[in-house]
Order: structure tokens, then sequence, then C-alpha cells
């Protein structure tokens, strides 16, 4: 396990870094017709591969392909037809860019197989590496991994969720994946609270409060705000109006220990990390990525 109170190691696969001496920016490519803000306007493979592309030129350190949504009530899609979409997008953002890091937005085994076969250095799992077939599949090939945290699933998260303590309740179940996944051979984990999947606003104003107390656990921390509902709770603020309230608390979230945030807007996004990174460090960040590379 990565010791405490330093910022964590820098994970490599597939000749990509990801270092943690400053914030990396995930940028959101969605290939879905319903995702809750941007659903079909990059349902188009070539659309969606240009989006990538701006995205690393607005400089993304690593671009997160999705092709089912996670909304509140979504429901789940057939392995195939979330091949069929997200494939395609991958293999044309990996020859466009071959120096940039495509992370997959997948809970199902054979969907984060195909992807890292098509080029992925990343998979992002919503329900945290809980099937055993996803957990061989992250030993055998010894991606990173995103570990995220959800209270039931997209059709019930949202559903009054209740906690006696949501930010204890997280971090023991992070405990728990970071024991059992490293009895498997799992140990380039990335943990991300889940801001918005099964807790109201209330939990995930609490969980970035106390941010510092998940980034202690020693591992690099994810924290996507981007678009929000919570957000638009808090500040009254429409679907379009969200971002900025977003790149506040991101920057609020990096002072606490987040290490990438993932997001629509890279370019905004990408100037509140710059600064907080400057603000946490009292000095510029040394900046010698490679375009995407880190």
């Amino acid at each position: 396990m990565p010791k405490t109170g330093k910022r964590p190691p820098t994970y490599r696969h597939k000749g990509f870094r990801f270092p943690f001496h400053r914030t990396l920016i995930m940028g959101i490519v969605n290939v879905t017709p319903d995702s809750f803000s941007d659903g079909g306007l990059f349902q188009d493979p070539a659309a969606a591969i240009a989006h990538a592309i701006t995205q690393a030129d607005q400089g993304a350190d690593i671009i997160d392909v999705g092709g089912e949504s996670s909304r509140p009530g979504a429901a789940p899609l057939d392995v195939e037809d979330e091949l069929a979409r997200v494939i395609p997008v991958i293999l044309g953002i990996v020859k466009a860019r071959p120096a940039l890091p495509v992370s997959i937005d997948t809970y199902k085994p054979r969907v984060a197989q195909a992807a890292l076969e098509a080029g992925v250095a990343m998979i992002n799992d919503i329900y945290g590496l809980r099937d055993p077939a996803m957990i061989r599949l992250t030993a055998k090939t010894q991606a990173p991994a995103v570990v995220m945290h959800m209270k039931g699933t997209p059709q019930t998260m949202q559903r009054r969720p209740a906690y006696k303590d949501v930010v204890a309740e997280v971090i023991a179940f992070f405990k728990e994946r970071i024991r059992t996944l490293a009895r498997h051979g799992v140990n380039k984990i990335i943990l991300d609270p889940g801001i918005g999947f099964g807790k109201s606003a209330n939990h995930n104003l609490a969980l970035l409060s106390r941010l510092e107390e998940i980034a202690a656990l020693g591992f690099p921390v994810l924290v996507g705000l981007s678009r929000k509902s919570f957000i638009g709770m808090t500040l009254g603020a429409k679907l379009n109006e969200r971002e900025t309230g977003a790149a506040a608390a991101h920057a609020i979230a990096i002072a606490k220990g987040a290490n990438i945030i993932r997001v629509h807007d890279v370019a905004l996004h990408r100037q509140a990390a710059i600064m907080a990174d400057c603000v946490r460090l009292g000095k510029k960040p040394i900046d010698r990525r490679r375009r995407g590379g880190g």
C-alpha cells in the first residue's frame, strides 16, 4: 500500500505515465444517447473522436470513453451494444493521438478486455471492481483502475440514500476494496468517492469537505463534479450554468487531496486545476508532460 502523507506514486501502463505531482485532467466522452448532460451529442464515432481530440488540445491528460449512461434511473446496456459504441471511438482516438491515454468507463469485464486490446490504458469501474472477472482482468493486465463507491445501482441509487456517516462508510468501503484487491495482485487503483452516486446534496458536500480523509488512504483520488445536480441545487443553477460552481468545487477538492478531476469542459477546469496546484504547492508545479502522457 502506498504511504500516507505523500503524493501518490506515478502509475505506469503500456508506456503511459500517470504522475500525481500535479492534478490530471480527465476529459469525458460519452458515446451515449441518454447521458444526463450531453447524451446524443457524440453518439456518432467521428463526432466523439473529434471531441476527444479537441479535449486533448485543451489540455486533457486522459480521455474517458463511456458507452452506457450512469445517470439516475438509466437502464443497463447490452454488452454487444456497448462494444459497438465504444470500440470504434477508442480505436480512432488511439490512432489520432497515440500518446494520449484513454480510459474505458465500464463495469463489464468483456467490454474492459476489448477496450484494453484496442489500446486503452485505464479502467474506470463505477461498481468498484466488485465483479471477480474484472478483478482477474485488472490483475492480469496490471492496468490502473478507478474504484468508485456507489450505493445501489444507477436504477436505485437516488431513492432516498441514507448514511450514518457518509465519509466513514465510503472510507470503510475503500479499505475493504484495497485489502481485497491487494490479495489478488491489484495495487494500481484510484479512489473515486462517487459524487452523485447514491448520495444526497449534503452527502456530496460532506465528502468534499472531508476529502483529505480519503486521500489519507494513500492512493490517488479522482473527483468528478462536472454539471452534477447537487451543484445546481446548491446554486439554483440550470444544467448549462453549473460549470463555474463545479470548477470552484474542483479547486477545493484539489486542495484537499484530489489527484484527478473528471470534467466536460477541459479548458475551464484545467485553469482551475493549475491555480489550485500553484496555491497548494506555493509555486508552479513542474510539467514535463508529453501530450497526454503526464
